[in-house]
């Protein structure tokens, strides 16, 4: 049987590969983006202890392997706090935005301190609170600055998301091994799980860069020339 024949027989199990993945890549952003800004936030405006147990949470997740967290909520966090019955799926898409969520602060810093100083002394010169010039002034330029940065952790995400098979995630790769130890062809059947990675990531890219240039400010931020 060749490679195309395997590829169709088996395609309903890949797609459904494809989509595990996926899910995991958007809802682990959307969890890193929820818990990035306000990170970031607290890191730039927050008092002393605020900006140091959110430096303790980045060095934690950023500090240790995506496999070693996996495993820590896995086999320890989860079943420590009574929720062992957790699919593996929500397990994976949790912690890959646990662990984005350190990076993406980071990101979200550096553009909220790029916006100039003056112009929140501008704003509260006119009579604004801290929190109402920081949601209308600091924030909408330093989130057109932050998208370029920020796009490039999809394909982080997405090639972090290969590693959820360690804990028995169906996604792509997990059903790549169960069509090779079934075929036992070993190289094609990866080289093609490889090629579904490329159009992925170069796909997700494709869209991200789409909406840099929809929401770019000529000369601004990402837009600058």
């Amino acid at each position: 049987m060749d490679l195309l024949s395997i590829l169709i027989d088996w395609s309903p199990y890949i797609v459904s590969g494809i989509a595990a993945t996926l899910g995991l890549v958007l809802i682990a952003l959307g969890i890193g983006a929820l818990l990035g800004l306000p990170m970031a936030l607290g890191q730039v405006y927050g008092s002393r202890p605020v900006r140091w147990i959110i430096g303790i949470y980045v060095w934690f997740f950023r500090g240790l392997p995506i496999l070693v967290l996996l495993f820590l909520f896995w086999f320890g966090i989860f079943p420590g706090i009574g929720l062992g019955n957790v699919p593996a799926f929500v397990v994976g898409a949790v912690v890959l935005g646990l662990r984005g969520a350190a990076y993406q602060s980071q990101i979200f810093r550096g553009a909220i301190q790029s916006v100039s100083e003056g112009q929140m002394i501008a704003a509260r010169s006119l009579g604004m609170s801290r929190f109402t010039a920081i949601r209308s002034v600091i924030l909408p330029q330093a989130m057109r600055i932050a998208l370029p940065g920020w796009s490039n952790e999809y394909p982080n995400m997405l090639t972090d998301s290969a590693v959820c098979y360690a804990i028995g995630v169906a996604e792509l790769l997990t059903v790549t091994s169960r069509i090779v130890a079934q075929t036992y062809l070993t190289m094609p059947i990866f080289l093609a799980a490889a090629g579904i990675f490329i159009i992925l990531n170069y796909g997700g890219l494709k869209v991200l860069h789409g909406l840099e240039r929809k929401i770019a400010i000529p000369g601004f931020g990402s837009g600058a020339v």
